[in-house]
């Protein structure tokens, strides 16, 4: 009887520490990876006994207990077919490293998302309550709006490695000198030609941000928000100060896959959080594909946003023909078949790429450097050969090749022969598959799993009201007191006046002296 009366105080006590909270997380950028991330903060929260809203793009095909779907696919438009397009970036007739194509296109997609008709009857119910908003950052800061909207602390959720734009929404930009661009394929330490390539980046970037993209933002905000304010009856706060008010930002990064970076005690890094702990058992033809590999198997994948079967016709053929020269089998996701293949490629419209990474037969990854694949590639320890695209997978597979897991392959017509040697590199050195291995212990030697780690500071925003005693004394501090202009001030000036006070006692004293020999002559 007392064991049983324990264990019910036992149940209760936990019943009671698990409070259920009711978070709404935005997450509606189209594009596979994005909506895996979106997935997999809304599953961590959930399966902790949250009640999640999610704004998505693509919304998961069976129903999932307290998660909510908003659906706004239907109004944004896909950037894949063009801003992915294998060959016209081969032609140079797609710029990857615009910025303001970048900033254009995220600053569409959160005004179409505000301004979807669930999302106003959503933001206009005065009966609506969250108990914290987690949206993701992409170049875009309309969505801290929804904290004065809802009444409620506000988190960011940033998909790339923390650079200067990203910090500067919780703190202070990094010093330009030792850390570099999200597109910069500099890496520290830095000369003097690449420090100042990363200054005026910086400085580029922060002027772009404060008298282009900043009144933009300001805009839309007077435009999509206030109105809605207006009719709540609530105030409406300044864009600037709204956006700086942000409890904290959960970043998909680790030491293990980016560059050592000075971060603020408000940014948590939690990559790795969309990877299940079981791996889903691979489908009976791949595991067959795998399992009798004797030499291996060698994945290819450009992932979801680039067509493979958008690349030039010869480049198609050449790589057919140097996969078919390996011993090793190839399993390509592509997304039509391949005629004349060799009997070692085969051919998958959709991967489980998870699954693949962990089999032990997996010897090697080409991939084009996005970020999840790196995060992937480094939680299962395979060695992976990049092709990057657009983007900041320029600077991951820099990055990358200095850690000294992989090799990178620049997209041309000339790729077919360089991927060939590096394949060939990589397949017969094995210091490039220790390394994933080392640097996959770095990766899972952590305190607690990064899906618990999420869960563990959403829930301590909420608890503590918004966590203020973690936000940034950097955000009250203005621009040129942050740079001492102030101080420069004063001492210039005192320095001028300096100056004329010493001009003054000089001709003070030269009059003098010219009294005194005028009176010596007289007197003479």
């Amino acid at each position: 009887m007392e064991q049983f009366i324990f264990l019910c105080v036992l149940i209760l006590t936990i019943l009671l520490q698990c409070e259920c909270y009711k978070i709404l997380l935005v997450s509606p950028i189209p594009g596979k990876s994005h909506e895996m991330l979106g997935n997999g903060l809304a599953k961590h929260l959930v399966n902790a006994g949250h009640e999640v809203t999610l704004i998505t793009s693509t919304p998961n095909k069976k129903p999932i207990k307290n998660l909510t779907e908003i659906f706004v696919g239907d109004t944004l438009d896909k950037t894949s077919d063009h801003m992915g397009n294998v060959t016209k970036i081969m032609n140079k007739e797609i710029d990857v490293f615009n910025m303001n194509l970048v900033t254009s296109v995220m600053r569409r997609y959160s005004v179409m998302t505000l301004q979807h008709s669930d999302i106003q009857k959503l933001i206009s119910d005065p009966t609506q309550h969250f108990d914290v908003v987690i949206a993701e950052w992409m170049f875009n800061e309309l969505y801290t709006a929804l904290r004065v909207i809802f009444d409620c602390p506000f988190i960011w959720f940033s998909t790339t490695e923390p650079f200067w734009l990203v910090l500067m929404t919780i703190d202070d930009p990094p010093n330009p000198s030792y850390n570099q661009d999200i597109l910069s394929t500099n890496t520290p330490p830095l000369d003097f030609i690449k420090r100042v390539q990363e200054l005026f980046c910086q400085v580029n970037g922060i002027l772009n941000y404060y008298f282009k993209w900043n009144p933009t933002q300001k805009e839309d905000y007077e435009k999509i928000i206030v109105p809605v304010l207006k009719r709540l009856g609530k105030q409406i706060p300044s864009f600037d100060e709204v956006k700086r008010n942000v409890s904290l930002m959960l970043g998909n990064s680790h030491v293990s896959l980016g560059q050592t970076i000075r971060l603020p005690q408000n940014y948590i890094p939690i990559a790795g959080f969309h990877i299940d702990n079981n791996v889903t058992p691979l489908t009976k033809d791949l595991k067959t594909i795998m399992d009798t590999a004797k030499h291996g198997v060698i994945y290819f994948s450009m992932g979801s946003n680039l067509k493979s079967k958008q690349m030039p016709s010869e480049i198609k053929k050449g790589l057919l023909d140097i996969f078919g020269k390996l011993k090793q089998t190839v399993i390509w996701k592509f997304e039509e078949d391949l005629p004349n293949r060799p009997n070692n490629v085969h051919i998958v419209q959709w991967a489980q790429q998870h699954s693949i990474l962990a089999h032990p037969n997996c010897v090697l990854f080409i991939t084009h450097g996005g970020y999840l694949s790196l995060t992937e590639t480094i939680h299962f320890g395979v060695p992976i050969i990049g092709i990057p695209v657009f983007g900041d997978q320029f600077s991951n597979m820099v990055r990358a090749v200095e850690k000294g897991y992989a090799k990178k392959v620049d997209l041309s017509y000339s790729m077919v022969e360089d991927l060939k040697v590096a394949i060939y590199d990589i397949l017969n050195d094995s210091r490039y598959k220790k390394r994933a291995k080392e640097l996959s212990l770095v990766y899972h030697d952590r305190p607690v799993p990064p899906g618990k780690e999420l869960v563990h500071w959403v829930e301590h925003v909420i608890r503590t009201g918004g966590a203020i005693h973690l936000r940034s004394p950097a955000l009250d501090v203005a621009w040129y007191k942050k740079m001492y202009l102030d101080l420069a001030a004063v001492l210039l000036s005192g320095l001028i006046i300096l100056e004329y006070f010493l001009i003054y006692i000089f001709k003070y004293l030269l009059k003098l002296c010219s009294v005194t020999i005028s009176k010596e002559k007289k007197r003479n």
